[in-house]
């Protein structure tokens, strides 16, 4: 007995009957109002943050005087401190800003020299250090103890290179671990006192990590320069063969669902066969048997290849992956025929509406735009502070770290009372109703982010699901299929359902912004001693995480029936809700099925695509070994390969998902609307059809 039945109605045949309605109405009006005055609030956002921000301020550093280093027409594009020392100071922490004197200068310095020596010195050292020193200071006509209680020059340079634009100590080790600055362990700072060169590590903050840092930086930017064009092609090579595996999909959906399970338990088998040899061969090989925890983080990151323990893990970890695809094709083996069935008639509609297959990037460009104003306005609203400064000083004064305004200072009571006083550039801020507020303009910005992303998704979601129920409800297929589904599925969406989809997407990001919240707090008490807050932390973490899962699961298939039915957004989030529970066991041994089917496709074409990249990127094929690129870490184009691999794969068979999910729901309604008499034939394809009666016994018995 069908629904239908059950209520009481008598159901007859309508060959005129169609999924999407062509006599649809606005659905959620109200809410693509509220959409609507939210986007354009959010363009008045990202107007005032444009005309108040300033990039410069993130991309440049700016020196003591509140100027940018490199801009407003100067050749002097890196950041100098007068005392890196004084770096390693808590009031960093406080004030964002190192409290010694930052000079725009045109180049770092190369050499040790103080301020003594170069005033004994040769005219080419006077010069040399004269351009380190603030403007308008004659380094010849004033004394030494004025220049340092006045704080017009530094009082020793030290060889530094630049990073970040910045000029550093230029940190090394010898051997024995022996910290240096150039080639020097030990320095005079210029007023009698020496200095070792661990404490300049400590002041610059440890620059040593950042060289390395920067060096496997470099390493891996160079890699990418030496491997890009073959990064290209094997990206080339994984959507050609996914396009061909859609294809195949299209006329040996069957065959190639074998094929494919078997090539991936094949190739997951290869790659523990792999992983057994490479920890054999490194038996009994010096170095080996070193544990990863003893090895610790390093930086060239092919040491951790050497050691046996680095393929032990592997091995095991794709054993577990082999053993739990294994179990589940033998739970699922008498599913699978039915799933088959229904991805054979996925292929089918693939194959009538071939442009679906590049609806992807519409959705990929549109992303690109939101994200894209998201982060323009996001750095905007962050440089939109004003600059302020503060009193710098060494010895005890009332005025420390208040604020000041350096075109007064000199002539102030502060710089009386306090003679070696200074007035720098602390930090950006401000106090105008404007920067009070612009916590909540970064809020709304990340909010309205969420929600234009969610609504983009949405908006592909219904225009697929459209596309797909048109093919589904044509009685004579392929004559009564619309002649472009696409778009007339997007125009359905955009004309009518705005409100609905909106509707949608706002409950989704209420809750990943509640999630982000949550993920800040977490940072916050990373440091604190209570475990019940921690606990209670994680447990609203998992909460909100499978609270936004079962949101997604839900919004999908609402828009399914949106795109069906033209109802609104909680009709058919109610009317798809219900439709799943009466067929619950459907969607848990079918639909599923079907996800994981496509898994293994996504699964195999990475595995194809990365063992081939692996082999050649490590030089291991023969045959094109002078091909390959010398290459300082082979792994970063195998591992950017891969992940582009599995992106590409992922937005082929996101279509593909989509068409099942949407072809699954149509399937469900029609067994309930009709019964396969002729009276009330079914929707559903002549293929389908035979696969469903062939197997009506497993039917009765999945229900």
């Amino acid at each position: 007995m069908t629904k239908y039945e059950r209520q009481g109605e008598s159901r007859k045949f309508d060959p005129n009957f169609k999924g999407p309605i062509q006599n649809r109405g606005c659905t959620d009006i109200l809410c693509c109002i509220l959409f609507i005055i939210a986007l354009m609030g959010y363009f008045a956002v990202g107007i005032l943050a444009w005309s108040q921000g300033d990039p410069r301020k993130v991309i440049y550093p700016t020196d003591s005087r509140g100027q940018f280093c490199g801009q407003a027409g100067t050749k002097k594009p890196f950041l100098f401190y007068f005392n890196i020392l004084k770096c390693a100071s808590p009031l960093v922490l406080l004030e964002f800003q190192c409290p010694t004197t930052q000079l725009c200068v045109e180049r770092c310095p190369d050499k040790h020299l103080t301020l003594m020596k170069a005033k004994l010195g040769s005219n080419e050292d006077r010069q040399y250090y004269q351009q380190y020193c603030k403007e308008a200071v004659d380094f010849t006509k004033v004394s030494s103890p004025e220049i340092l209680r006045d704080g017009l020059c530094p009082a020793m340079l030290m060889p530094s290179k630049a990073f970040t634009r910045r000029c550093l100590p230029a940190l090394g080790t010898r051997k024995g671990g022996v910290v240096v600055v150039g080639n020097e362990t030990t320095f005079d700072d210029g007023q009698g006192v020496s200095i070792n060169a661990t404490d300049v590590l400590e002041a610059s903050k440890k620059s040593n990590v950042v060289v390395e840092a920067r060096q496997v930086a470099m390493r891996i930017f160079e890699d990418y320069t030496q491997s890009w064009h073959w990064i290209l092609l094997g990206l080339v090579i994984a959507m050609v063969i996914s396009l061909i595996f859609i294809v195949l999909l299209r006329f040996l959906a069957g065959i190639m669902v074998w094929v494919m399970i078997v090539l991936v338990i094949l190739v997951i088998g290869y790659g523990i066969f792999h992983c057994y040899m490479e920890f054999a061969s490194l038996k009994g090989e010096p170095g080996s048997d070193v544990t990863i925890r003893d090895l610790g983080l390093q930086t060239d990151f092919s040491v951790y290849l050497q050691i046996r323990q680095t393929w032990l893990a592997f091995m095991i970890i794709l054993a577990i992956v082999e053993l739990i695809i294994i179990l589940l094709l033998i739970f699922l083996r008498k599913r699978l025929l039915i799933a088959i069935a229904l991805i054979k008639e996925a292929s089918r509609a693939v194959g009538h509406v071939m442009s679906s297959l590049f609806y992807p990037l519409l959705t990929f460009a549109l992303l690109a735009v939101v994200i894209a104003y998201w982060a323009i306005t996001a750095v905007f609203l962050s440089t939109s502070n004003e600059q302020v400064y503060k009193v710098f000083n060494n010895s005890e004064c009332a005025y420390a770290r208040q604020t000041c305004d350096p075109k007064t200072f000199n002539t102030s009571n502060i710089s009386a009372q306090c003679p070696d006083a200074e007035c720098l550039f602390a930090f950006y801020g401000g106090e105008t109703l404007y920067h009070k507020y612009l916590i909540l303009l970064q809020f709304y910005n990340v909010f309205l982010f969420f929600w234009c992303a969610n609504f983009v998704t949405a908006l592909g979601q219904v225009t697929l699901a459209g596309a797909y129920a048109s093919y589904y409800w044509a009685f004579k297929k392929p004559e009564d299929i619309p002649a472009y589904p696409i778009f007339s599925s997007l125009g359905r969406a955009l004309r009518y359902h705005t409100g609905s989809l909106a509707f949608g997407s706002l409950i989704l990001s209420m809750v990943q912004v509640i999630r982000v919240i949550l993920e800040y707090l977490d940072q916050k008490l990373k440091g604190a001693q209570n475990r019940f807050a921690k606990f209670l932390l994680s447990c609203l973490k998992c909460c909100f995480w499978c609270l936004e899962k079962c949101i997604k699961f839900l919004n999908r298939n609402a828009y399914i029936m949106i795109a069906i039915y033209g109802k609104n957004f909680c009709t058919s989030a109610r009317d798809a809700f219900f439709l799943l529970m009466r067929n619950i066991i459907r969607v848990a041994v079918l639909d599923k099925v079907t996800d994981f089917l496509l898994f293994l496709g996504k699964l195999l074409i990475v595995g194809i695509v990365g063992i081939f990249s692996f082999f050649f990127f490590s030089g291991r094929i023969k045959a094109v070994e002078q091909a390959a690129p010398s290459l300082n870490y082979y792994w970063v184009p195998i591992l950017t390969v891969v992940v582009g691999s599995y992106l590409i794969a992922h937005g082929f068979f996101s279509v593909y998902a989509m068409c099942v999910d949407t072809l699954f729901l149509c399937f469900c309604e029609d067994l309930e609307r009709n019964d396969g008499s002729s009276e009330r034939p079914y929707f559903m394809s002549p293929e389908l059809t035979n696969a469903t009666e062939s197997r009506v016994n497993l039917f009765h018995c999945l229900q």
